[in-house]
């Protein structure tokens, strides 16, 4: 009896687990034909966990003569954008990525000589776990052996489903999702999603190959063991399905049951908690964004002796005019004592405080980044620029974002990049070409090395020749000779953890990084260094001139051996 019902409720727990997969069938809607121009929308789409949605929009020209097209999403008052070019009877099939805090707009579109057309639709929000699948309902079943849910079950993962010829081409479209699967043949994968693709894995996604290529390193060139179930890619991971398909679709649940943003920039508290917290306890990283209370308290302060004690003292020796006089002109002093504090401390220039995470892959002259940046600014910054390769996360809950976003050339944002007097936090995640590199050459008292990463070096370590060296501190294009590291401690004895405390992200900065410090402070192989340095780092936001207030960033990648 006591068997018995101990076993009733583990199968009960059983059936209560999440199965299967539930599919959000997207919808095509025609818009009515306005002269040569006809546009189809996929609506209902599923909406990533974070960064954005990417709105699939078929335009045909049904003229001979091309015809430039603008389409733009209107919701909330924000504006997400691209103009095209479309040839004579051509059919273009592109991609609007709406921030994923939206789940509903208007799409419009327009042409010279060729009325407006318009129509409004919805997204699907679901809160669970979700991925994006280049193949269809067939293939996804029958490489993962999932079936879908009933209506009365939770599902496992809720999924949308992509032609992979017509997938789309910028890695924004992929970051947000918690996994990406490929479930058709590599044969029928184009090279340039394939690009994408492996940058997706490099900045810290999670892609799944069900039917992997022959060669995977064809596509994935970093891959250390080219036949192996789960690999370590960059930031993110590479799975090939080798086994049976219900064992894929096992690994598929335990991949997006542990997914969580490789970045994950801290917005505002709630409009109801207004203090010097950020949201979930968070504390602001930019010193200048705090306002400066004891000062402030301290003129306040002399003001209230000024017109308390002083306004009675002033007023038995002088009368009541000079009091009626001499409380105002207090009063305006005050007031510009703390402007003047607003100007010539913070000034109108942009504060910034950059932290991020590199690897650099130095054979193929690029740099894989993670990184976050801490803003403010007295004045708005309006405008910034994005290549396609690199993506810009904002907080998942944002507070006054950017009212136009434009994706004709990677993106621009316009109006409220930065609103005045606001602290923000923006996220990146970039693959981006990089001449950085690190040399090392033997001689025969040591090992010199020559800093040509790009900024000044403050601390780290290199493995040469089966030995740790360590280096010093060093500006951008000079030379050092590295010290050898003494060997490790025994157990019994501390260890030393100067050096590594310095080669570390400080604490509140690395809860922005839950899962992207592995792959940087992983022990370092032969031929590789870890490097911490100052500037601006390697995001595409380090165009952007600011007032750098701090900044860490954390380079790995494998130097140039220089021989005599």
């Amino acid at each position: 009896m006591t068997a018995a019902a101990v076993a009733v409720p583990a199968e009960e727990a059983a059936e209560a687990r999440p199965t299967g997969y539930r599919e959000v069938v997207e919808t095509p809607e025609t818009f009515p034909d306005k002269g040569d121009l006809q546009a189809t929308l996929r609506s209902v789409t599923l909406v990533p966990q974070r960064g954005y949605t990417p709105i699939q929009v078929t335009v045909h020209n049904l003229s001979g003569q091309p015809r430039p097209v603008h389409l733009a999403i209107q919701s909330q008052g924000r504006v997400t954008e691209r103009s095209l070019q479309v040839g004579p009877r051509e059919r273009v099939v592109t991609y609007l990525m709406l921030p994923a805090d939206l789940t509903s707009g208007r799409l419009e579109m327009s042409s010279p000589g060729v009325q407006t057309s318009s129509g409004g639709f919805y997204l699907d929000g679901y809160r669970g776990a979700r991925v994006m699948v280049l193949g269809d309902v067939k293939s996804f079943e029958r490489t993962t052996a999932m079936n879908r849910s009933e209506d009365s079950q939770e599902p496992l993962v809720a999924t949308r489903f992509l032609d992979a010829r017509v997938a789309p081409r910028d890695l924004a479209a992929y970051v947000g999702y918690d996994a990406v699967l490929v479930t058709v043949p590599p044969g029928e994968v184009p090279d340039d999603v394939w690009a994408v693709l492996e940058s997706f894995a490099l900045s810290g996604g999670k892609l799944v190959l069900t039917q992997p290529p022959a060669n995977p390193r064809l596509h994935f060139p970093l891959l250390q063991d080219a036949r192996a179930e789960l690999s370590a890619y960059g930031f993110g991971q590479v799975r090939q399905c080798r086994d049976t398909p219900a064992a894929c679709g096992q690994a598929l649940g335990d991949d997006v049951a542990s997914a969580e943003g490789i970045v994950r920039p801290a917005g505002p508290p709630p409009q109801w908690e207004r203090n010097d917290m950020l949201r979930d306890g968070r504390q602001p990283l930019l010193a200048s964004a705090r306002a400066p209370v004891g000062r402030f308290m301290f003129l306040i302060f002399l003001f209230t002796l000024a017109v308390g004690p002083g306004g009675l003292m002033l007023a038995r020796r002088k009368g009541p005019l000079a009091v009626l006089i001499a409380v105002p002109t207090l009063a305006a002093v005050t007031c510009l004592a703390l402007v003047a504090w607003s100007v010539l401390v913070d000034g109108f220039r942009v504060h910034a405080a950059r932290y991020s995470l590199t690897l650099l892959d130095r054979e193929r002259s690029r740099a894989v980044t993670v990184g976050l940046a801490a803003w403010y600014a007295n004045l708005a910054e309006e405008t910034v620029s994005m290549p396609a390769s690199s993506v810009l996360l904002g907080s998942q809950e944002p507070e006054d974002p950017p009212r136009t976003l434009d994706w004709t050339q990677g993106l621009v944002l316009r109006d409220s990049f930065l609103p005045s007097r606001t602290y923000r936090e923006w996220g990146e995640v970039a693959v981006l070409p990089s001449r950085a590199r690190l040399t090392a050459r033997k001689v025969e008292d040591g090992v010199i090395v020559q800093n040509a990463l790009g900024a000044d070096i403050v601390a780290g370590r290199l493995s040469f020749q089966g030995q740790l060296w360590t280096l010093p501190a060093m500006p951008d294009g000079a030379e050092a000779r590295a010290v050898p590291l003494p060997p490790s401690p025994p157990e019994s004895l501390p260890a030393e953890s100067g050096a590594d405390t310095v080669l570390e992200l400080p604490h509140e900065v690395g809860l922005r990084f839950p899962s992207a410090t592995s792959p940087v402070q992983a022990e370092l192989e032969a031929g590789e260094f870890l490097v911490r340095v100052g500037g601006r780092g390697f995001a595409s936001t380090a165009a952007v001139d600011v007032d750098l207030e701090d900044a860490v960033h954390l380079v790995r990648g494998g130097f140039e051996e220089v021989r005599p």
